[in-house]
């Protein structure tokens, strides 16, 4: 009796979490959609003598497919603000780890006010660094 019953259960949760990860595969219908070319600019350095620069590969998660063609449509907007945004950060930023999630989710934040006071809707779903270089400094 008590074996049956466990086996039910173990049955109805297996149909429930197989339900659930259909239903996730369903919603996302997510796009992709690189910044090119890559981002090259410069960066505050402490040292006035020389320049850091990075080049940066970004690359955008779109909420979806259908999206894609406002995304294209706004790209002059999207690359300005991460070239901006990029620009304004200082060295130790740019050459750490917790400082370049930072400045990811900066340009996630700006990008995402961007859209939604272009279009009404939020088209961005995420910033992601395929390619992160720096130098100098």
């Amino acid at each position: 009796m008590l074996k049956s019953l466990v086996l039910r259960v173990l049955a109805v949760g297996c149909l429930v979490l197989s339900g659930n990860s259909a239903m996730a595969q369903e919603k996302a219908n997510y796009a992709y959609l690189g910044l090119e070319p890559e981002i090259v600019t410069n960066y505050i350095s402490d040292s006035a003598k020389k320049l850091g620069y990075v080049r940066v590969q970004v690359e955008l998660m779109i909420n979806d497919v259908n999206q894609l063609e406002i995304a294209e449509h706004h790209m002059p907007l999207l690359r300005s603000t991460a070239i901006e945004i990029f620009g304004q950060q200082p060295e130790e930023k740019v050459k750490s780890l917790t400082g370049r999630e930072d400045i990811r989710r900066a340009i996630l934040k700006a990008l995402q006010d961007h859209m939604k006071q272009e279009t009404g809707g939020e088209v961005i779903k995420n910033v992601i660094f395929t390619k992160y270089l720096y130098q100098g400094g």
